[in-house]
């Protein structure tokens, strides 16, 4: 029961800290919001920041672990470079003020522990990505590219979409300010990701 609470209280927080941002989420705010008092926050996490903290581990590493189940399918390396880069922008993209605050987190660096609890989980889901191209390397069907900036391209195409509306809205000519936009955009994201990968990858 005490596990159902945590969870509970953790899937609240998320909500919470997507929508106010570190800062405008106070402890007695996500306390109350969870239905609990502050000495059950505390017990359970000690802080905001352990809060937080917990947040982002849960969340990255459900990311994590459904990167992991396509890596050990019996299925191409191609196929699962595809398969893993349509859930990862399935997930991003369904939470987008999440992965925001993430970024705002990495950015302004106020908060070394949660930065470096980031940059660690962050680089798990990464190495999986990593694996499954060097696979396709291995095997013959992937060019000899360099891994880790084919996934700093894939990553960065969402992220700079997400963090530069304003200028991406002009170079897109789509308003990406509006509601679930990124649900909308989604589809082109996808497609030219794949056209991208499938130039740059695979063999002529």
């Amino acid at each position: 029961m005490k596990q159902d609470k945590k969870e509970y209280i953790l899937e609240v927080a998320e909500r919470v800290f997507s929508e106010l941002g570190y800062e405008g989420a106070s402890t007695r705010y996500l306390a109350t919001e969870a239905g609990v008092n502050m000495a059950m926050l505390n017990y359970y996490f000690g802080s905001k920041d352990g809060l937080l903290k917990a947040v982002l581990e849960r969340r990255i590493n459900v990311l994590r672990q459904a990167l992991l189940a396509i890596k050990e399918k019996p299925i191409s390396a191609w196929e699962k470079l595809m398969q893993a880069v349509d859930v990862y922008l399935e997930r991003v993209l369904k939470n987008n003020g999440f992965h925001r605050l993430i970024q705002r987190e990495l950015s302004l660096n106020q908060r070394p522990e949660i930065t470096q609890t980031i940059t660690e989980q962050v680089l798990q889901n990464t190495k999986v990505l990593k694996d499954i191209i060097q696979e396709g390397i291995d095997d013959g069907s992937f060019r000899p590219v360099d891994a880790e900036m084919t996934i700093a391209s894939i990553l960065g195409t969402k992220y700079y979409i997400s963090n530069s509306s304003h200028i991406s809205s002009r170079l897109l000519q789509v308003d990406l300010t509006g509601e679930n936009v990124m649900e909308v955009l989604k589809p082109r994201m996808k497609h030219f990701l794949q056209d991208f990968l499938q130039a740059y990858l695979l063999k002529k």
